[in-house]
């Protein structure tokens, strides 16, 4: 059976995949380097995700807070926002989240808190937003994709993982099958934020692409502001 937990940290960052009992540790230490930025080093630090992101996106999410916290740190973001967001806060203001946070983040908004709608693993599910936000602006094309399963062959992932990682590359991925993942409104959340992490909406195509999910996901416009907010707050590395 694929170990789903393993797999999403591997799949953001070998930071976090190299952080088993310290991945709260390595959080605070990326949000208090700065968010995001502060520990980017390009796509060769980062994971999978990082693959699949264009040079702009690698740069903001390759060997950042991700990469080096893995589920805690995209709890913590999430929780963070969703708080703002009850509180009735302006998303151009409110916090972003603290790096003691990683370490305190609400066991909801955890992607080994409860399976996603389909039963299976919730982590499972985030991978799966991360890859179509990756893909929404075209970038990954056919020779981009086998440079990509090439580098995934050579990271040492076993047949079964491998084969749910070509798997995931190669089918698309639409918004309704992202959207359909969320059992609770918290998961919906977070796969919002988990694709909006992936992606530069300065494109009209991007935009509609996350207006599209947020749709789907049945995202209060607030909450959605606000899960924008955490993403954008950490300047690229």
């Amino acid at each position: 059976m694929i170990d789903a937990k393993s797999l999403l940290d591997r799949f953001l960052g070998p930071g976090a995949a190299g952080a088993a009992g310290g991945i709260a540790d390595k959080g605070r230490q990326a949000l208090s380097g700065g968010g995001l930025g502060g520990l980017a080093g390009g796509a060769a630090a980062g994971g999978v995700i990082a693959l699949l992101l264009g040079s702009k996106k690698a740069r903001k999410f390759a060997g950042g807070a991700l990469g080096y916290g893995g589920a805690a740190v995209l709890g913590a973001l999430a929780h963070r926002a969703w708080q703002n967001w009850q509180q009735g806060r302006a998303p151009a203001g409110a916090p972003v989240a603290a790096p003691q946070e990683a370490a305190q983040v609400d066991p909801r908004f955890l992607p080994s808190a409860a399976p996603a709608a389909d039963g299976k693993p919730f982590e499972l599910a985030l991978m799966r937003a991360m890859v179509g936000a990756a893909r929404a602006d075209g970038h990954v094309d056919a020779e981009e994709r086998d440079r990509i399963i090439g580098q995934v062959e050579r990271l040492g992932f076993d047949a079964e993982a491998k084969a749910y990682l070509f798997d995931l590359i190669e089918q698309p991925v639409s918004v309704g099958d992202i959207a359909a993942a969320a059992a609770t409104p918290e998961q919906g959340a977070e796969l919002y934020l988990a694709a909006r992490l992936s992606i530069d909406p300065d494109q009209a195509a991007e935009r509609a692409w996350l207006e599209a999910l947020a749709h789907r996901l049945r995202l209060e416009p607030g909450l959605a502001a606000h899960l924008d907010r955490q993403a954008e707050a950490a300047p690229a590395g």
